[in-house]
């Protein structure tokens, strides 16, 4: 981008502020921070509803800006391929309108679908990409701020057409650009310098390039020591440096949210496992097939045959000779949807011959015993992908090995050929009418994960009425249709099936907003001895919702939980907690509150204007923390539980003020919150140490203070500004609360002095 685009933006934002859209000023300037922080749940919400704005409002520049972040986000760091290529093709046609071709952010709609094609398939699309990148750079200055991402792109782009010497010449020449323009090179480009020397068989040189771009500012500050690590340890491992490069490797819990490293790094460690160094474990090979099906997911064609060969050679090297064969199908599977295959069925065949030539490990003991073994093997050291391949020769043929067989697939990331197993056991070779629930309920649980839904209501024509009725209700929720759901659920109920059926449909109405319901259909749960505690919680949060009160009492007395009042709405007084609680702009918030009872919360703590919630709230809470209470004493007299918040129970009615200004001493800070708790107003500091005010005199930097203050329906807002003025009145440095005081049309002038004055 040109530097004047964030002038741009700040201006933009004034004149939303100036137009009464405050709260898309504020989402604008957040929204690059979202996407290189990894805030994807509120880019996702937020960037398209700028977007859609901006349409309405005729700015299309605004839009365009939105648009561009909303994909850096997709195709960034979580490596959409194929399912962002035709909004990035669409978003590359937009900045070309006449409208829009000025904008300074127009030039790198390019770079967006550029990283997109290199997601999906980098050396099917070289060609493309350096054509578009390239027509982009022609006459580029590099003092444009576009002209660094778009040449890490182009140099990304020559190493994918196997071009490495000449993609090192075109980066070391970049960077002469820049420095001849008296600017530096991005960390980016300093890096894919590096890499293309370490293609180029230079790895001395692809290490001292990365050391020296070490210092370079990078665009993306959020991901550049792992992925500078990363690169490390490959110019390391070229170096024969073992040690070393072992020492480099990022770890799997920092690289594990972020599948743009995710081939590279197994690459890596395929390469490492070797040495010894490395733990190559079942369990590893587990996360790299979660990954292969991201990728699977999201179009990343290349990614999904690279991983499978890296994951095949490690599977090999601790003989899971059986997933590496799968890994070997995965990978051949995968070159139908690639423009170019060129080197790719050698490597496979090679993956295959490994296979062959490797040895079987023996069984602990003889066939007939295997299932005995298995159930005797210690759940937490015995290695689930060894008896995938011992249990196979049985599997199919042996119902008890079966089941063990099948479910451990699905547990090891290939619940496919889990289901097809099951499948033609019970389904093909059997009568599903006559077959265990058990069966019935892991045969579904695979089809379903393996995505085979024709499979599941065949099943269900086969099976009587109460499995029938249940199998569809699983599918249905797994799809998350929840009128079906609630449907099938509650027929599956009137046949027989009373605990599931009952947690289906449960589930299913208070997804469509009918706590009430919901609650009902759990009650008779309460006398079953099949249900368990969790039942039981879920009837408290379902019937509080619905102020369903006696059968809250009656629940929370099964628990042994105290309630001090008979009968009637239960608030009490517990303890303080943290309610999470959703934000306007996608992300969550946690608002300190005081439990009332079983489930419920009052919020404590004002809310600025726009959000849905204040104090004096009462909100239904889902009674499970969501962190665990330290184990530290001294840990545990601070901590304070979070709590995940369900909906709104009865609104408080209290209207939030705003207040700024410079900090007042010690003494009346104190005074003043007493005041305020004497009356029952909360009142809550939202700015930190680092606020500061001008002083109106000296221009000097004294501390500030900002924050709300809650009022209840009872209190007007000219009450509220007389308390205010009379607890400020002698402060040396005068609080502004100019919205109030517009409000309740007092001094509206002064406070608009004192805005100016201070700067706030």
């Amino acid at each position: 981008m040109d530097v004047d685009i964030w002038a741009w933006v700040g201006g933009t934002q004034r004149e939303l502020h100036e137009a009464g859209n405050a709260g898309l000023a504020v989402a604008l300037g957040d929204v690059p921070a979202q996407a290189l922080e990894g805030r994807y749940g509120q880019l996702d919400v937020v960037a398209p509803a700028i977007a859609q704005q901006a349409e309405v409002l005729g700015k299309p520049w605004l839009e365009l800006f939105a648009r561009y972040w909303h994909m850096i986000g997709r195709v960034g760091d979580r490596a959409n391929g194929a399912v962002a290529l035709d909004d990035a093709r669409q978003l590359f046609e937009f900045a070309q309108r006449d409208d829009v071709r000025e904008c300074p952010a127009a030039s790198v709609a390019v770079e967006a679908l550029a990283m997109a094609q290199a997601n999906t398939d980098g050396p099917g699309y070289a060609d493309e990409r350096l054509a578009s990148v390239g027509a982009a750079l022609d006459g580029m200055e590099p003092d444009s701020l576009a002209f660094p991402g778009l040449t890490t792109q182009y140099v990304a782009a020559l190493l994918d057409a196997g071009k490495a010497g000449e993609a090192v010449t075109y980066a070391e020449a970049a960077v002469e650009r820049l420095r001849a323009a008296g600017r530096e090179a991005s960390w980016e480009l300093g890096a894919i310098s590096a890499q293309a020397l370490l293609a180029d068989g230079r790895a001395e040189a692809a290490l001292a390039a990365l050391e020296a771009a070490t210092g370079f500012k990078p665009d993306d500050p959020v991901a550049k020591a792992r992925r500078e690590a990363l690169l490390r340890t490959a110019v390391l491992i070229e170096l024969g440096r073992m040690d070393e490069a072992v020492e480099a490797l990022p770890d799997l819990d920092v690289v594990g949210e972020h599948p743009r490293e995710w081939v590279e790094w197994a690459r890596t460690v395929a390469k490492l496992a070797g040495s010894g160094s490395i733990a190559n474990s079942w369990q590893l090979g587990r996360v790299l097939r979660q990954w292969l099906a991201y990728f699977e997911t999201m179009g990343g064609h290349r990614a999904r045959v690279e991983l499978a060969l890296a994951a095949g050679d490690l599977a090999v090297a601790r003989q899971g000779l059986w997933q590496a064969r799968m890994l070997a199908d995965l990978a051949e599977a995968a070159l139908a949807d690639l423009r170019t295959t060129e080197g790719l069925p050698e490597r496979i065949a090679a993956l295959r011959a490994a296979v062959d030539a490797a040895p079987l490990l023996p069984a602990p003991g003889p066939q007939e015993e295997l299932v005995a073994y298995f159930d005797a093997a210690d759940g937490r050291t015995a290695d689930p992908e060894r008896w995938v391949g011992w249990l196979w020769p049985l599997s199919g043929r042996d119902l008890e090995a079966t089941r063990r067989h099948t479910t451990t697939l699905g547990f090891l990331g290939f619940p496919g050929t889990g289901a097809d197993i099951y499948w033609k056991m019970i389904a093909v070779d059997g009568d599903p009418a006559t077959a265990a629930e058990e069966d019935l309920a892991y045969l579904t649980g695979l089809l379903i994960e393996a995505n085979q839904d024709e499979r599941v209501e065949e099943l269900a024509a086969r099976l009587p009425e109460r499995h029938s009725h249940l199998a569809l209700a699983r599918l249905h929720r797994a799809r998350e249709r929840w009128p079906e759901t609630a449907a099938e659920a509650e027929q599956a109920v009137a046949a027989g099936a009373t605990v599931e059926g009952r947690r289906l449909w449960s589930g299913a109405v208070q997804q469509l907003g009918d706590n009430a319901k919901g609650a009902e259909i759990m009650l008779p749960l309460l006398d079953s001895d099949e249900a368990e505690e969790e039942d039981t919680w879920r009837i408290i949060v379902l019937a509080t919702a619905a102020e369903n009160w006696p059968a809250v009492r009656t629940a929370a007395a099964k628990l042994g939980m105290p309630i001090q009042s008979a009968e009637g709405p239960i608030e009490e007084e517990w303890h303080l907690v943290r309610a999470i609680l959703p934000a306007p702009d996608g992300s969550q918030r946690e608002v300190l509150a005081v439990r009332t009872g079983p489930a419920t919360a009052r919020l404590a703590i004002p809310q600025p204007r726009g959000v849905d919630y204040n104090a004096g709230d009462v909100i239904v809470i889902d009674p499970r923390p969501l962190e665990p209470v330290p184990e530290d004493p001294q840990e545990r007299e601070s901590f304070v539980i979070p709590f995940a918040g369900v909906t709104m129970l009865r609104p408080g009615g209290y209207t939030s003020w705003f207040f700024d200004g410079a900090a007042p001493s010690e003494e009346e800070w104190t005074e003043f919150n007493e005041l305020l708790a004497e009356r029952g107003w909360p009142m809550w500091v939202y700015s930190d140490e680092n606020y500061q005010v001008t002083h109106p005199a000296t221009g000097e930097q004294l501390p500030g203070v900002f924050g709300w203050i809650a009022v209840p329906p009872a209190v007007t807002p000219a009450e509220l500004d007389a308390v205010l003025d009379d607890a400020t009145e002698q402060w040396v440095h005068p609080l502004a609360w100019l919205d109030l005081a517009r409000e309740v049309g007092i001094e509206v002038e002064r406070h608009e002095r004192i805005s100016k004055e201070y700067g706030l």
